[in-house]
């Protein structure tokens, strides 16, 4: 399992509480926590990931173990301490404007 924190904004797309936890296989990574994430809560489909290209939207970061992950590749292995669930996924939604 590995626990994930959302930002409020992506919270009320499904009515989630800001933490929640993910069953993952060994040998995670980021795209198959994100599968789980959307397959145990389909409202998320979209919302952090295009649909047809899985990459993440613009204004979503991914921080695991306390670094931001958002650039690396999404299928390389996620930190034992983040699998282990020592350390979260935080999901961090950008605002922007003027």
């Amino acid at each position: 399992m590995v626990e994930v924190i959302l930002p409020t904004q992506i919270r009320m797309i499904a009515q989630l509480k800001p933490k929640v936890c993910v069953k993952v296989a060994d040998g995670a990574t980021l795209n198959t926590l994100l599968d789980g994430l959307e397959a145990d809560y389909p409202a998320l489909r979209g919302a952090l990931r295009d649909p047809s290209s899985r990459r993440r939207r613009p204004f979503i970061r991914f921080f695991i173990a306390g670094e931001d992950f958002s650039n690396e590749n999404p299928d390389s292995p996620l930190p034992i301490s983040v699998v282990d669930q020592s350390e979260p996924v935080v999901i961090v939604g950008a605002i922007a404007g003027g």
